[in-house]
């Protein structure tokens, strides 16, 4: 982090995953008045895909990132089946639900605990606590057998060995002492045991993508279903029709299902004794955050999980929809396909288009292998005016927003779903704070922890659904009907959406004679993290930090406050040149 004349710059931003500068042009009082949002590291994945076969794609483009493991599998996979008119069976539908939602699980609790939490919590100061107080203070709020004095001593002992010995590890370097951080030595200590906690429970959630995709990261998908065949033998044996071409395979039998269970259940249990009672805890000692951080008021989704068909939007859990100037009560429909709604845009982008830096291309005429000719992008101090980013700048109408949890919370409180609106209306209660505390950087943590919960208790129907067809002899997995490339059009169109942890996540895609001739991924953190557009539209990173008041230039935990409420994903958001500024080329052979 440097500082120059009335600029901050924070480089690299950590704690997220991939590489974000941000810098932060100030008044004399400390107050941001302009933010730059700019991706540092590029990637290339589109550029690989062309030319192979779209239905091996997913395993391409799940590559984008580790961390959101199975997002880009599951948006690449619907790609191709939305261009195909592809349904699935009705098993692989709600199996790939509990994939997503178990994504959602994990990702939420390891962000909060091990990549925001430390925003707000003084991890040096529970070396001060009272081992017994904040067991008191822990089974105040909850019921989580983990919450004796003996407990918080034994890890107030292993912190302490810690810091004396010079090795706090993953906690150096942090702001530890500021006067922003408000929390009780007993509440850090909470804080500090749960993190650890969290460690150790999500090694055991993860499973739930190796019972269904056989590993974890990047579990296995399949065009067409799930290649997870399912039996009602012990053995594991499956009948040949439940998935055609796997009559040897091992599959999914009533040990991994019963295992399945099990996993949701400690996903339930963690989320409800321990994430939701820690976020309103930590909440409630930093109300005034509640107002600050909110952006561009805009917010889009394009919904998830389906009931019955990804082609069934009326049947998401989570609806699709655009909501401007937090309007709740005036919805604007999203198309995909539609050339004039979605568009990329590069003009403070370190790209040029074939149309000119100032027009916008729908993915669908996406670019991204044009070699970029302006000057090397200077990291001593970003040229703000001109360009300043590896990201592209997406639009929706022209208009900035905001994707993420809030967006979605925000879409199922206004559409009427009635647990969203239980929680959200308990935990304002609780906080004693206005519907509109939810428009900032604390409002965007507690929506993430609340739509955790709203999914982890989903998933608990989503398996009884599946076991409910497993139990009246409904085994299928996969469909094979469109599986031979002959039958496919000559030329077809999809795009493959789904609501990713960090937001709307969209894959499009053109097949040509069998053959990917354009792929293109617009995704949560290039909505975010975007940089300015031709017309000077702040992204919605660079409008929310905008209005900060720093407290101490040098260690701006402001600005990773707010920054960390979206759970930045920047290897997701970047594009691909060489240093030299060339395209990558990769040839393919059919």
């Amino acid at each position: 982090m440097t500082t120059n004349a009335h600029r901050v710059v924070v480089d690299p931003i950590t704690r997220i995953e991939g590489h974000l500068r941000i810098e932060a042009d100030t008044d004399a009082e400390g107050r941001i008045t302009r933010a730059s949002s700019a991706g540092t590291m590029v990637r290339g994945i589109e550029i690989i895909l062309k030319g192979r076969d779209p239905r091996d794609a997913w395993a391409f483009a799940q590559r984008i990132c580790g961390v959101c493991t199975l997002v880009h599998g599951i948006a690449s996979v619907r790609a191709v089946e939305d261009a195909l008119k592809y349904r699935i069976p009705p098993n692989a539908e709600l199996i790939r639900n509990l994939m997503i939602g178990a994504q959602y699980v994990h990702d939420h609790v390891m962000h909060f605990y091990h990549l925001h939490a430390l925003d707000w919590v003084d991890v040096v100061s529970a070396l001060k606590a009272d081992p017994r107080q904040t067991s008191a203070l822990a089974q105040s709020i909850s019921g989580y057998a983990k919450s004796s004095p003996g407990y918080f001593a034994d890890v107030q002992t292993k912190l302490k060995r810690f810091v004396e010995g010079g090795r706090l590890g993953i906690f150096a370097g942090g702001y530890w002492g500021s006067p922003l951080y408000k929390l009780p030595p007993e509440a850090n200590l909470m804080a500090v045991a749960h993190y650890l906690d969290a460690l150790a429970w999500q090694r055991e959630v993860a499973q739930l993508h190796a019972i269904f995709g056989g590993k974890n990261p990047h579990p296995n998908f399949v065009v067409g279903g799930v290649p997870s065949a399912l039996s009602v033998n012990p053995g594991g044996q499956t009948n040949p029709a439940a998935f055609r071409g796997g009559e040897a395979a091992t599959a999914t039998n009533i040990v991994g299902l019963e295992r399945v269970q099990e996993i949701i259940a400690s996903m339930r249990s963690f989320v409800d004794q321990v994430y939701v009672p820690d976020t309103l805890a930590i909440a409630s000692f930093y109300k005034d955050w509640f107002a600050i951080g909110e952006g561009l008021g805009n917010f889009m989704t394009y919904g998830e999980f389906p009931s019955k068909s990804i082609f069934d939007p009326a049947t998401f859990m989570i609806p699709s929809g655009v909501i401007v100037d937090r309007n709740l009560a005036r919805i604007e429909p999203v198309d995909l396909h539609a050339a004039d709604q979605i568009e990329e845009y590069v003009a403070h982008s370190w790209y040029e288009y074939s149309v000119g830096k100032d027009k916008g291309l729908h993915p669908y005429a996406g670019e991204t292998n044009l070699k970029y000719s302006g000057p090397k992008p200077p990291y001593q101090h970003l040229d703000v005016e001109a360009s300043y980013s590896w990201l592209k700048s997406p639009r929706y109408k022209g208009r900035a927003v905001e994707v993420g949890p809030l967006a979605r919370v925000l879409m199922l409180y206004a559409t009427g779903h009635a647990q969203t609106k239980e929680l959200v209306d308990f935990a304002l209660k609780k906080l004693d704070v206005p519907i509109d505390a939810l428009y900032s950087t604390l409002g965007r943590t507690a929506a993430r922890t609340l739509e955790t919960k709203i999914i982890a208790d989903a998933m608990q129907g989503w398996y009884d659904g599946l076991m409910t067809n497993i139990k009246a002899g409904d085994l299928r997995t996969f469909n094979a009907a469109l599986w031979d490339p002959s039958t496919w059009p000559g030329e077809a169109k999809g795009v493959g959406f789904m609501e990713a942890p960090r937001g709307a996540l969209g894959h499009w895609i053109v097949i040509r004679d069998g053959r990917i001739a354009n792929y293109q991924a617009v995704v949560p953190s290039t909505w975010n993290a975007g940089p300015r557009d031709a017309k000077g539209q702040d992204g919605a990173y660079e409008a929310a930090l905008k209005g900060t008041k720093l407290l101490d230039p040098k260690a701006p935990l402001e600005i990773l406050r707010t920054i960390h409420s979206f759970d930045p994903c920047l290897a997701c958001a970047v594009h691909v040149l060489t240093p030299e500024g060339e395209t990558i080329e990769v040839t393919v052979t059919p």
